[in-house]
């Protein structure tokens, strides 16, 4: 295991700066609900792959798995505490129209694919642009202060980008054959002392990643169980997620569960690979990050894995950032209550810029 350096808050950031500057790769990280934040710090600009998840260090995928996944050495690392603040909320901010058209068409060749029969779910996105005067690490401070209950986190590799978020999702955590993963869809916006009514394309849509989830892991379980679901606070949204616990078969590899999961249809549909199809075929751009996963592979030990998904997230190229949203589609699907759900999605990360 590579030594733990405890710094402040402060120094670790000054280290990110240098880093961006001379090209060096490095994730800075903070898991949901925790006090710790991690930064790890690769000390040459190759770029390393994921074989077989039997790997150390920190792993950064795509949407695309099949096109690999990067793997951070773990040359250094820094840890230090960081109380969640008090912060003061949001004021309203100009959403633009621009894509509104495309991806409202896009929606609609969406809901005739799922009326073939052909597919059950499929997730749609979208990318829109926005300027910002912030550096990254300025990006992922607010972050951090701003969204407690999300995996936080700046990446950074000079082959790959620079990508951070916030994300809601958690793709797996595993510990000496304990699982844990989660059922996660739907959404509604959060507003003050209202309690969220889901309407039964909420609910379905919701199942329908729970029922898939089972499916696929069950014959690699030695015990499976799924909670029912709940309404739980991101940002200003409101999802629907059900806790999933299980125990892996003694032969069963991280590989294989990682193989089965993603992509999730929280992010790409039902069926997977169909609807993954149709993604690549009909979303006007190339995902490469958003939606992969993210995070700790046998870092602190040697069968401990923490992987998100990453969702709530941007790529930052000088003063612009690229934005990615998307929601889940199925047959009983609006367009424009969709458009509207991405466009509540996307303030996560405007209402930081």
């Amino acid at each position: 295991m590579p030594y733990q350096e405890n710094k402040d808050f402060e120094t670790i950031i000054g280290r990110v700066g240098d880093c961006l500057k001379e090209g060096l790769p490095f994730c800075i990280y903070r898991k949901p609900n925790q006090s710790q934040i991690t930064a790890v710090f690769q000390l040459e600009d190759a770029l390393h792959s994921v074989v077989d998840f039997s790997e150390k260090g920190f792993v950064f995928a795509p949407f695309q798995f099949e096109n690999g996944a990067v793997l951070l050495k773990p040359d250094e690392i820094f840890v230090t505490q960081m109380e969640n603040s008090e912060h003061s909320p949001f004021g309203e901010i100009q959403l633009s129209e621009i894509g509104r058209n495309d991806h409202l068409e896009l929606i609609k060749k969406g809901i005739e694919e799922i009326n073939t029969g052909r597919l059950s779910k499929v997730v749609l996105s979208r990318k829109l642009e926005a300027e910002t005067k912030l550096s990254p690490p300025e990006i992922f401070t607010q972050l951090l202060q701003h969204y407690p209950n999300a995996f936080c986190y700046l990446f950074h590799h000079p082959k790959i980008g620079t990508w951070c978020g916030a994300t809601p999702e958690t793709l797996m955590t595993i510990q000496n054959r304990e699982i844990k993963t989660m059922s996660l869809a739907a959404t509604l916006p959060f507003v003050e002392g209202e309690v969220p009514q889901w309407k039964e394309k909420e609910l379905e849509e919701q199942q329908m990643v729970s029922d898939y989830i089972r499916e696929r892991l069950t014959g690699l379980m030695e015990s499976l169980d799924i909670e029912e679901a709940k309404s739980v606070r991101a940002g200003n949204l409101w999802h629907l997620k059900s806790r999933i616990n299980g125990k892996m078969l003694p032969k069963t590899s991280v590989n294989k569960i990682v193989s089965l999961l993603h992509p999730t249809p929280a992010v790409c549909g039902i069926p997977t690979q169909k609807a993954k199809e149709f993604i690549l075929k009909h979303e006007n751009y190339r995902r490469t990050y958003y939606t992969g996963f993210l995070g700790e592979l046998n870092l602190n030990q040697a069968t401990e894995t923490s992987l998100y998904v990453n969702l709530r997230c941007m790529e930052l190229k000088g003063q612009t950032a690229s934005i990615y949203v998307g929601g889940g589609i199925t047959k009983a699907s609006d367009p424009e209550r969709e458009w509207v759900e991405t466009q509540n999605k996307s303030k996560t990360i405007l209402h930081i810029l």
